[in-house]
């Protein structure tokens, strides 16, 4: 029993300790990331998504491409497709025939593909250094990040970077529940030629779905 005492005490210490930390090397390489990211006027890339349950079980596994330019964006997920011009963001469903319109503005709280490889960290998290490692092949700093927001769905996010090339290449965000959302950066292009075009909804393509505004 003292020992099981003595073990929570022990973690209770290092929670509280965690949450009153921005570690300085764990922010200079976050700084570092979003520097590098800020020059590339265009980015594509691949990416796995994984969900977890708590007990480890993969419930769902996709793979999708993303590409961004300036504050626009285009991310296909399978068939879905999430779309923004940086003033308006589609959501395309094609299991529903539907696509849902709504103001880019007033999503501003949610963190888009950029805000990912930017300054997403500065306001809205505690952040402390893990044991480097690898990802594949790759050496990789880890880093732990905490939300100052208790409120926040959840309790965790683990990020990993590159060492060579200073780019984000995994996100792992832990749920309260303990279920895990992993995303997995491969075959990265900064600077590749993207038309606008790619940046806004085409109703005409896609004939029969349902326009959903809620602007």
């Amino acid at each position: 029993m003292k020992k099981l005492y003595i073990t929570g005490a022990v973690l209770f210490m290092s929670v509280f300790s965690f949450a009153q930390q921005k570690d300085p090397k764990a922010k200079a390489i976050l700084d570092e990331v979003s520097a590098r990211f800020k020059t590339y006027k265009t980015v594509t890339a691949n990416f796995g998504y994984q969900i977890a349950s708590a007990a480890g079980k993969v419930l769902t596994t996709k793979n999708g491409t993303v590409q961004m330019k300036g504050n626009k964006y285009a991310i296909n997920l399978g068939s879905n497709k999430i779309i923004s011009d940086g003033v308006t963001i589609w959501n395309y469903d094609p299991a529903a025939k539907e696509v849902t319109v709504s103001s880019a503005s007033a999503s501003e709280g949610t963190i888009t593909p950029q805000k990912l490889f930017t300054d997403f960290y500065n306001k809205d998290f505690m952040y402390v250094m893990d044991k480097d490692g690898k990802v594949g092949s790759r050496d990789v700093n880890k880093i732990i990040m905490q939300p100052i927001d208790k409120n926040k769905p959840f309790a965790r996010v683990y990020v990993a970077v590159d060492k060579a090339t200073k780019n984000i290449i995994s996100t792992t965000v832990v749920e309260k529940t303990g279920n895990r959302y992993v995303y997995n950066v491969s075959n990265f292009k900064p600077n590749t030629a993207i038309s606008d075009a790619n940046f806004t909804f085409d109703k005409a393509k896609y004939p029969g779905v349902e326009v959903v505004d809620l602007r």
